[in-house]
């Protein structure tokens, strides 16, 4: 260990998310004007992640009125308020300067559609399940008077919002 590493300990945050090149992030940076201090919104894609420790950096990149604007921020500097991850990107490289070149459609980045690592499979909620053994269900023993059945005529119409999957279950049911 580097001796200058203990004490650049006491710098690091703690607070700040994972993410990686090609995920889409909101970075709430200080700005202070004047003795007025505001908080302003940096939203783009991370085209990289270099350094580490105290030095580590990120680059993020957004296109404003059709001109593509880079920021490069450090991860442990007081003037980020947060940084909020909004979509996971799946990408194939580490940096993504390819980005540069590309307008429109070409320069959009795909969608990771699952949780990243064994922090965001944890922290998914669990529900609680019973274990049902098949060799003890006796169902000679099942009374069908017991059992509530309602029968659908007809299948209500969607509403705003909810998916095609929900409307298959209610009409399974």
């Amino acid at each position: 260990m580097h001796p200058t590493e203990t004490i650049d300990r006491d710098s690091l945050r703690d607070d700040i998310p994972e993410f990686r090149p090609g995920d889409t992030v909101k970075v709430h940076v200080r700005v202070v004007e004047g003795s007025r201090e505001r908080v302003q919104v940096f939203q783009g894609a991370v085209m990289r992640r270099q350094g580490g420790g105290v030095q580590e950096t990120f680059t993020v990149r957004k296109v404003s009125f059709g001109v593509g604007v880079e920021r490069t921020f450090p991860v442990h500097s007081p003037t980020i308020a947060k940084i909020e991850v909004a979509t996971l990107g799946d990408v194939r490289r580490a940096k993504l300067y390819y980005l540069r070149d590309r307008h429109g459609k070409a320069a959009k980045i795909k969608e990771l559609r699952v949780a990243r690592g064994g922090k965001a499979a944890a922290e998914a909620p669990v529900e609680d399940v019973e274990e049902l053994d098949v060799e003890e269900l006796d169902v000679e023993e099942m009374d069908v008077e017991d059992v509530d059945v309602e029968m659908i005529d007809e299948v209500e119409p969607a509403e705003a919002g909810e998916s095609d999957q929900a409307v298959e279950e209610a009409a399974d049911e």
